[in-house]
């Protein structure tokens, strides 16, 4: 990569600011769920089943873009897709926040996870193009430590909000923030540095090549180890997280709803802080499998913890949290591993295929659970809101519990790449 200029260095950190903050804004977005999950179950009078589908809609979408978004970025460039992201998710979180109805709310979370699901990859292949390729886990992980400050908003801050302001005005908020940043993406980002006196190359999406890169990608066997650990650690992640946490602690272990959104908040705050220093410590080590293993075994460890029905005193709880929101974090070392035994010209659309799993798992996930639960349930309601035992909560988390630890057996089959690409041909 050729040196870049001051203006070319400054332009890089307001384009990655801007991009940064849209990403911190789909965070928020898949996480919010459930820090107004009690909100949504009294507005909707919802099953836990129903409220499973609602939350997992974001993710049904966003699963189904990750390789669309994968070829986009390649072809059209992220700063035209941030755009329609932008426009497209605020239409989708203004909608959420006005619905009258269970159906209209499904709907709004439709449009919030088809606009928010090109923000990842598009930040992704920001980072590829405009960063040497040995900083690539490092800056990945910097900028998933600010983007994470979404996911932090989602626990305590939003459910104190939404308690002084009502979760609506949150959601009409947040969408004409969207509408915002869409607008400022625009403006100021640019898919790659411009040689001096040399124009920018035309974007054009060309079906055959497209194909034949998604082909190669899909071929190669080094890829498939990469999906399987993001699918277990981060599809079981996305589904407690984004979900079931505040449940959990609330109606199996008695807490109240600020100490259990305390508890998220620090879950978050652990998988933003886990981010950066793994990756930074795979870069310095040059090596991603070792960590990738020991990390994602730890994350396992802690599910077979939450499934033994542990009593969880406030020093036991935070601490696992907190710990949980670290080992977590080994999941994004998948992308770049998915990068790094793919062609170089294909990381949008390698690193969306590694992304696509987890997000397909919570997607089926987040329901499974609340049909799981809903099974064992014993009938009791308070209000507008039905209770569940510990033991309920147990039987829907064995399938979480389940895929973490496919995603950490899986952590051994990944190849070594030393931090560098080691694409040779077709494997």
């Amino acid at each position: 990569m050729l040196p870049l200029s001051q203006e070319q260095y400054r332009r890089r950190l307001i384009m990655m600011a801007v991009v940064v903050l849209a990403y911190m804004l789909s965070f928020f977005q898949r996480f919010a769920p459930a820090g107004v999950a009690q909100d949504l179950a009294a507005a909707f009078h919802t099953s836990a089943a129903s409220l499973g589908v609602l939350a997992a809609t974001y993710f049904y979408v966003y699963t189904l873009m990750q390789i669309p978004t994968g070829i986009l970025a390649d072809t059209l460039g992220p700063r035209r897709i941030l755009l329609l992201g932008g426009f497209v998710g605020g239409a989708g979180s203004l909608l959420f926040g006005l619905a009258p109805s269970l159906d209209v709310a499904l709907a709004g979370r439709t449009l919030i996870g088809l606009g928010v699901s090109v923000t990842f990859i598009a930040m992704l292949k920001l980072i590829a193009v405009w960063y040497e390729e040995h900083r690539f886990a490092t800056m990945t992980g910097l900028a998933l430590l600010l983007g994470n400050l979404g996911s932090v908003l989602a626990g305590a801050p939003l459910a104190g909000t939404a308690q002084a302001l009502g979760w609506r005005q949150v959601f009409l908020g947040v969408g004409l923030l969207s509408l915002v940043l869409g607008v400022a993406c625009w403006l100021l980002v640019r898919d790659r540095p411009q040689v001096s006196g040399t124009p920018a190359p035309a974007h054009r999406f060309d079906r055959t090549v497209v194909l034949q890169g998604m082909g190669r990608i899909l071929r190669n066997r080094a890829t498939w180890p990469v999906v399987l650990v993001n699918t277990g650690i981060s599809g079981s992640f996305f589904t407690f997280g984004g979900l079931w946490a505040v449940p959990f602690l609330m109606q199996a272990h008695g807490y109240s709803r600020a100490d259990a959104s305390s508890h998220l908040s620090l879950l978050f705050m652990g998988f933003a802080l886990g981010s950066v220093l793994l990756g930074n410590l795979s870069d310095r080590l040059r090596r991603r499998k070792p960590v990738l293993i020991l990390v994602s075994h730890l994350y396992a460890a802690i599910w077979l913890l939450w499934l033994s029905g542990v009593s969880l005193t406030p020093p036991l709880s935070y601490g696992l949290f907190a710990l949980m929101g670290l080992a977590t974090s080994s999941f994004t070392l998948t992308w770049a591993c998915a990068k790094e035994v793919n062609p170089p010209l294909l990381s949008g659309m390698s690193t969306s295929v590694a992304n696509m799993g987890g997000f397909a798992a919570a997607a089926v996930l987040q329901p499974l659970v609340g049909v799981v639960m809903d099974l064992s349930w014993d009938g009791r309601i308070e209000g507008a809101v039905r209770l569940y035992s510990l033991v309920d909560f147990q039987w829907g988390f064995a399938l979480l519990t389940g895929i973490a630890l496919l995603g950490a057996l899986a952590s051994w089959k990944v190849r070594e790449t030393g931090c560098r690409n080691i694409w040779q041909g077709e494997s």
